[in-house]
C-alpha cells in the first residue's frame, strides 16, 4: 500500500527536490527552504512549529496514544560552486546541494503526504524534523532546545548515498558513521634570524616533528582491529624565507567508531604535543572540540528497517555497506532514542550520478527519491506494529 501511495506522489517529490536544488542555502540560512517546507505542510493540513531559526517540526496525530517516532531530514547546502549542466542548477553562486540534503527534505515531504493520508490507521504520533545546519553539526542540538525528543520511542533518518547503486539500501546494525572531532594545536617557540638558528626555538621544526609523531597514535596506540584516523589538514607558520618562525598552528580532525577511543583522543594529543614540544624546547597548547559522535544503528530497529526495505524493494534491495568515516549529526538523535540511519542508494553512472559527495558535479539518480520516501513511510508503519 505504501509503495503505491508514494508512487502517485513521485513527480511531486522530484519537483520539490529540484526546487530545493535550484535555491540552495548554507547552514542556519535556509530561509527560503524553511518557508517552502512550511507552506507544503500547511497545504497538507499538517501542524508545525519553527525551531532553531530555520528548522521545522511537523506533527501527524499529535497527542495520539501509542508510540512516537521522529523522522529526520536535513536541508542545508554546501559552499561549493556547482558544475553540472541541469535545468535546475544552483542559482546561488558558490552554494550547492552537493550532499543530497535537497533530496532528503523532498523525500520527507513525500512521506508526510502519505502518512497524513493514512493517519487514522497509524497507532501513534509522527514528528517530522526538517533540520538545519547538519553540515556544521549544530542543527540537531539546536532543534532539541525547543523541541526535544522527550517521549519519543524511536527515530529514523535517511542519507542518499552515491556510492551505493540506486535500488539498494543499507540499514545494518552497529556503527555506521564515525565521530568527527576537531583540534587546533598552537606551538610557541622563539623567533630569530634564519642564519642563527641556535638563538631561536624553531616552531616550524617542532610542528613538523609533531605532525610525524601524531601519525604513530593510530599505528602504535590503537588496536589494528579498530578504525581510527588522526589527520592534520592545515599547517600554518612563518612569514619570510630567512626568518625562523616563533609560532606554528596545526589544525586537524580525529575519527573513530569507538566511543572509548574518541574520549581518549584529547588526552593522547595533549601528551604527544607536550612530549614533542619539550624535545625541541617549545611549548604547545591543544584546543580540542568535540564535534559529532559515532552514528550507531540499534539492532532491533535495524531488523525492522530490513523488513521495510524488503517490502518496498524485495529481498535483493537490502545491501551491506562498509561503515563510513564521515560524520553525521543524526548521531544526536541516536544517542537519545533507538533508531536507524539508512543509506539509500542514489548512484547510477548512466545518469551521471557517480561523483562523490561534496563534489562540484555531485548528482543523484532521482529514482532513489521514490524509494527513500517510501522507506520513511514504510518504516513508520512497521515501527508502530512492533
Amino acid at each position: 500500500m505504501i509503495k503505491k501511495l508514494i508512487s502517485k506522489n513521485k513527480d511531486y517529490i522530484i519537483q520539490m527536490r529540484r526546487e530545493f536544488h535550484k535555491y540552495p542555502e548554507p547552514s542556519f540560512e535556509e530561509f527560503r527552504t524553511s518557508k517552502r517546507i512550511q507552506e507544503e505542510l500547511a497545504k497538507m493540513g499538517i501542524p508545525f512549529k519553527v525551531v532553531a531559526g530555520t528548522g521545522v517540526v511537523g506533527f501527524i496525530n499529535k497527542g495520539k496514544k501509542g508510540k512516537v517516532i521522529a523522522l529526520r531530514a536535513d536541508m542545508d547546502a554546501l559552499q561549493v560552486q556547482e558544475c553540472n549542466d541541469l535545468d535546475y542548477c544552483s542559482t546561488n553562486p558558490g552554494i550547492m546541494h552537493a550532499c543530497g540534503h535537497d533530496g532528503h527534505s523532498a523525500m520527507l515531504l513525500g512521506a508526510a503526504k502519505v502518512l497524513n493520508e493514512i493517519k487514522e490507521e497509524l497507532s501513534g504520533e509522527v514528528k517530522l524534523y526538517f533540520q538545519p545546519a547538519e553540515e556544521i553539526a549544530q542543527g540537531a542540538l539546536k532543534m532539541f532546545e525547543e523541541e526535544p525528543l522527550i517521549g519519543v520511542d524511536g527515530c529514523f533518518g535517511i542519507h542518499l548515498w552515491s556510492d551505493v547503486p540506486c535500488g539498494k539500501v543499507s540499514v545494518e546494525a552497529g556503527p555506521r558513521m564515525a565521530s568527527a572531532d576537531l583540534f587546533e594545536i598552537v606551538i610557541t617557540g622563539k623567533g630569530g634570524h634564519g642564519s642563527l638558528p641556535h638563538q631561536t626555538v624553531d616552531a616550524v621544526v617542532t610542528a613538523s616533528a609533531l605532525v610525524m609523531n601524531l601519525q604513530s597514535i593510530v599505528s602504535r596506540e590503537i588496536s589494528p582491529l579498530e578504525s581510527a584516523v588522526v589527520t592534520v589538514g592545515s599547517f600554518n607558520s612563518g612569514t619570510r624565507f630567512n626568518v625562523i618562525a616563533n609560532q606554528a598552528v596545526l589544525k586537524g580532525t580525529t575519527r573513530t567508531f569507538n566511543p572509548e577511543i574518541r574520549d581518549n583522543f584529547k588526552n593522547i594529543l595533549e601528551r604527544v604535543t607536550k612530549g614533542t614540544c619539550e624535545t625541541y624546547r617549545a611549548t604547545g597548547e591543544v584546543y580540542y572540540t568535540f564535534g559529532t559522535a559515532p552514528c550507531i544503528n540499534d539492532k532491533k530497529c535495524s531488523e525492522i528497517a530490513t523488513e521495510s526495505v524488503k517490502t518496498i524493494l524485495g529481498d535483493n534491495g537490502v545491501v551491506k555497506m562498509e561503515k563510513i568515516t564521515g560524520g553525521e549529526d543524526f548521531c544526536y538523535f541516536l544517542q537519545q532514542v533507538p533508531g536507524v540511519l539508512a543509506f539509500v542508494g542514489a548512484g547510477n553512472p548512466d545518469k551521471g550520478a557517480n561523483y562523490p559527495h561534496h563534489h562540484e558535479k555531485f548528482a543523484i539518480d532521482e529514482d532513489s527519491l521514490e524509494i527513500g520516501a517510501a522507506l520513511y513511510a514504510q518504516y513508520t508503519v512497521d515501527f508502530f506494529k512492533k
